[in-house]
């Protein structure tokens, strides 16, 4: 039988975990927000981007094609996941998406794979997939430009070094509370379908903007500013995923916590007494 003194402890110790457990989750709960903000942000962003973009190919003479691109020799893909443990299986489940997804088009041969995050690297590695670089995640919002700018300077080395003109990203998507789920783009080439869309629309006013740069210049800052959006967007979905997973993780450590403590605390009582 225990003495007083160790249920003491043990008593102690629990309140500890659960003064912890209660500080994680609501660091995760604050950090799922700010990711949250940025996202929305740059859905407005997106908007304006789009816009430019149509008025750019209203003065367009080429015919945009509907079909879809056919699959590639080569391609490269970017994976996103974590650094940090305590997020559930967040990494092994986008894993796991990415590389059914990846078999789809191509064997490991045929694929360059850059990953966000050293635990999901060990995920791929175990699978057999090589890895072309690791990257580490953002620690804030404020970081995600700088990783962007990066991941921008990969693509170019991939396009003139490895000529890879397709890229796909894999990432958790953010849903509510603390869930998420697996998500696929393909970043390059620009999706021909998406701009005829965009091209099509019928412009809100009865005044068409008017632009004095060349038409190459302009379009190509406009994709180049659609790429910007589309890695933004992984990284800001991800990163909020991932703290999605870490405040499921806490919910249910805070829940075992709590079901402990309930356990030891009557037969404490009356020994104190």
């Amino acid at each position: 039988m225990q003495t007083t003194e160790a249920l003491k402890r043990k008593i102690s110790t629990t309140q500890d975990l659960q003064s912890v457990v209660r500080t994680m989750k609501s660091l995760a709960a604050v950090s799922i927000r700010q990711y949250q903000r940025a996202v929305e942000s740059l859905n407005e962003y997106k908007k304006t981007l789009e816009m430019g973009l149509e008025i750019a190919l209203k003065d367009w003479s080429i015919d945009l094609p509907f079909q879809e691109p056919k699959l590639p020799s080569r391609f490269g893909a970017i994976i996103f996941g974590s650094d940090q443990g305590l997020c559930g299986p967040l990494n092994a489940l986008i894993a796991a998406h990415a590389l059914q997804e990846m078999h789809k088009i191509g064997g490991p041969e045929n694929r360059t794979v850059l990953t966000v995050g050293m635990r999901l690297q060990g995920h791929l590695e175990d699978a057999g997939q090589g890895i072309f670089e690791c990257l580490s995640p953002p620690s804030s919002v404020a970081g995600i430009t700088t990783l962007v700018q990066e991941v921008l300077l990969i693509l170019e080395e991939w396009r003139f070094h490895l000529q890879i003109e397709t890229v796909f990203l894999y990432y958790n998507e953010y849903l509510s509370g603390s869930s998420y789920r697996p998500a696929t783009q393909r970043l390059l080439p620009v999706d021909a379908l998406w701009l005829r869309e965009i091209r099509t629309r019928k412009w809100q006013s009865r005044t068409l903007p008017i632009y004095r740069m060349d038409w190459d210049d302009l379009f190509a800052s406009l994709v180049r500013e659609y790429l910007f959006v589309s890695l933004y967007r992984a990284f800001a979905e991800s990163s909020a995923s991932e703290n999605a997973g870490r405040l499921a993780a806490m919910q249910t450590a805070e829940k075992n916590i709590e079901d402990r403590a309930e356990l030891r605390l009557p037969l404490a009582v009356p020994l104190d007494l």
